[in-house]
């Protein structure tokens, strides 16, 4: 019996067999403006010969799996012979959910994957409890932790004990990765360029280029200088998808500060949108979204969580999710949560080595539990009693 552990987030699912590696592939359709007919799904981005204007179709909406048309697209293209070749019969699945998932996206996700697909059995699980399981399995001593999972849709922080999550300590800010691409195509739109269509592009100029400000007002100040003391302009090359494929940020002595290119690419100067862009993470009320930032969401949480285990959250938070390969951002969170915690307690944050694939690797460490099928649901059980099942085994 084989088992599939699929991490099916909102920009990325990471997907894998329990023996195998783990796969990280774009969960959504494309359109180019050049082919407007034509749709892709998932890896076959690489494809398009022009992404330029290109629009993603997204299963999720707000983080939560809404449109089911796309997902299904997306699951047969992964399933399928091209990639996975999945024998629906013999095979168990591993699927990740938000926190307080909606009844009825969970009803549709049994209904999909047991009589649609026919998975063998299968097991639904927020991703949070994944990292956790993760955790705990590579500190062995630890009873808590605490999950802090920045993706593109928001960010969640989830205190877990002894693999257990404790409800009245979830927190969720709504900034994401998302949010924070979409604010980057109106700055450069207002300022230079417009990009507003351009969100594939402006994504990749935020992964290459964006990071995570230590003291926010002096990168202020250097942002605004002349010249060469101006150490935080960098400029970035956009593709223009003949000769330049992908973009890229110009090496710091090939910058032209006065004057134009003679080369002729199309660049971005980009300054303070460096660091103000991330920004909105730890402080979301700087661009009118009334909620707390990161740090200050993670001592609310555990602040409401029982006294004497306090200490033993601030002492292991795990950081998951893409906004976390920002540079800077493990520096300035710990920064941040030393300033608001009581002096005697110790902080420390600790940053994986691949964030974005740690719930999927806690997927495959608990494949090979040996109460792996006690805590799945079998096709046979789910066409006897069905939802109901599903509600008592898993626990969203």
């Amino acid at each position: 019996m084989a088992t599939l552990v699929l991490d099916n987030g909102a920009y990325t699912a990471k997907i894998g067999y329990s023996q195998e590696n783990v796969s990280v592939i774009p969960n959504c359709q494309f359109r180019s403006k050049t082919s407007r007919l034509k749709t892709f799904t998932a890896n076959q981005l690489d494809e398009i010969k022009d992404p330029s204007g290109l629009f993603l179709i997204l299963p999720f909406q707000k983080g939560y799996l809404v449109n089911w048309d796309v997902q299904r697209k997306v699951w047969d293209h992964l399933f399928g012979k091209e990639m996975f070749k999945v024998e629906f019969a013999d095979t168990s699945i591993i699927i990740t959910e938000p926190y307080f998932n909606f009844t009825s996206i969970q009803e549709s996700m049994n209904e999909i994957l047991f009589e649609e697909y026919q998975f063998q059995s299968a097991l639904r699980i927020n991703a949070g409890s994944l990292s956790a399981h993760h955790y705990f399995h590579s500190k062995p001593s630890e009873i808590c932790c605490l999950v802090v999972d920045t993706g593109f849709s928001f960010t969640h922080i989830a205190p877990y004990c002894r693999s257990k999550k404790l409800k009245e300590g979830i927190r969720r800010v709504n900034v994401g990765g998302k949010l924070l691409t979409n604010h980057l195509k109106e700055i450069i739109s207002y300022r230079q360029l417009h990009v507003m269509d351009e969100t594939y592009v402006i994504n990749q100029v935020k992964e290459d280029v964006c990071y995570v400000s230590q003291q926010f007002y002096k990168d202020m100040e250097i942002a605004q200088m002349k010249g060469e003391e101006n150490s935080v302009m960098r400029d970035y090359v956009l593709p223009d998808f003949s000769s330049i494929k992908k973009g890229f940020c110009k090496p710091r002595e090939e910058m032209v500060f006065s004057g134009k290119y003679k080369t002729g690419e199309q660049i971005l100067r980009l300054a303070n949108e460096r660091f103000a862009v991330p920004e909105m993470l730890f402080h979301p009320s700087d661009i009118g979204i009334q909620e707390m930032g990161i740090s200050e969401a993670i001592v609310d949480s555990i602040q409401s969580l029982p006294e004497e285990m306090q200490p033993h959250f601030y002492q292991n938070i795990v950081l998951t999710g893409g906004n976390t390969l920002f540079p800077g951002f493990r520096e300035r969170l710990e920064a941040e949560l030393r300033s608001r915690v009581p002096a005697h307690f110790p902080v420390s944050v600790l940053l994986p080595s691949n964030p974005v694939c740690y719930a999927w690797e806690g997927g495959k460490l608990l494949a090979h539990n040996p109460d792996y099928d006690e805590m799945v649901v079998n096709r046979e059980d789910y066409e006897e009693n069905g939802h109901c099942i599903c509600e008592e085994k898993f626990d969203i």
